[in-house]
């Protein structure tokens, strides 16, 4: 405001084509070094936990994946977050009524890609990319703020199709083929009262707990539509479960797109 006060003072002093040639330089040297736009940033990230009732140290983990939809989403950003139950502690004192072998193989086939020793709880993975102890909240905070500045390749857009049915379109023109569209169903305000192992005497809570997981199949050309049944178990509380849709590259399992739906909302748009 100084420079401003003054220029008024000293305005009629100024050779009026001087100053005009002075203020054409001026607004072109800003044009040049002005920084570049920087690409659009994710609307979504998708962080998948494995996780086990069985499992000391997953509480925690499974607390930290129920926040980080709510810190991350007054940054802008859409976290989908996605429990898998693992199976491998079944046999060391408590069965966990959520989990899956399909989830294990889930969890194997990233230790492959990402060159590690083997699977281990809790365990999270951002986009498909990154990966660390999931109760490592510092960590996950990092890893998600550094997958949101990566473009998203695939649009995803989820609608309701017929009763108990979705839509799934996916638009994703650079990317090459074969890349897969996955459907996760997941269910929050879940809990547990563990009876014996390691969380024995507790009640566990969960959030996105994975409650049904496929390939829907494979882009082509650019794109992809589904009509996929919902399929709801009977133990369902359809007000807590959600559907989530990504595009995962097979090769190297980065997640290149992804999208979620409440399915009541889904089933009120009819």
């Amino acid at each position: 405001m100084c420079v401003l006060k003054d220029f008024s003072v000293y305005r009629f002093a100024v050779n009026p084509r001087a100053f005009f040639a002075v203020a054409i330089v001026f607004v072109f040297a800003a044009f040049l070094y002005s920084p570049a736009e920087s690409p659009a940033a994710r609307k979504t990230v998708v962080v998948e936990l494995f996780t086990s009732e069985g499992c000391s140290s997953c509480p925690p983990a499974d607390e930290l994946l129920s926040r980080l939809r709510q810190e991350h989403s007054a940054q802008g950003v859409e976290i989908i977050p996605l429990g898998f139950h693992v199976d491998y502690w079944n046999s060391l004192g408590w069965q966990d009524r959520f989990s899956s072998a399909d989830y294990s193989k889930r969890q194997e086939q990233y230790a492959q890609k990402l060159r590690l020793q083997g699977p281990y709880t809790p365990q999270m993975v951002v986009d498909g990319a990154i990966e660390f102890v999931g109760n490592n909240a510092a960590r996950a905070h990092q890893a998600i703020t550094q997958a949101a500045i990566r473009p998203q390749s695939a649009q995803i857009e989820i609608s309701f199709a017929a009763q108990e049915k979705i839509q799934v379109h996916v638009s994703a023109p650079e990317l090459p083929q074969g890349n897969d569209v996955m459907l996760a169903i997941t269910e929050d305000n879940l809990a547990n009262k563990v009876s014996s192992g390691e969380n024995g005497g507790h009640v566990l809570h969960h959030s996105a707990v994975v409650r049904g997981f496929r390939s829907l199949g494979q882009i082509h050309n650019g794109t992809f539509d589904a009509t996929v049944p919902l399929n709801p178990g009977k133990d369902w509380k359809l007000q807590d479960v959600r559907v989530v849709v990504f595009v995962q590259e097979a090769a190297n399992g980065k997640i290149q797109g992804a999208a979620s739906a409440a399915a009541s909302s889904l089933a009120s748009s009819r």
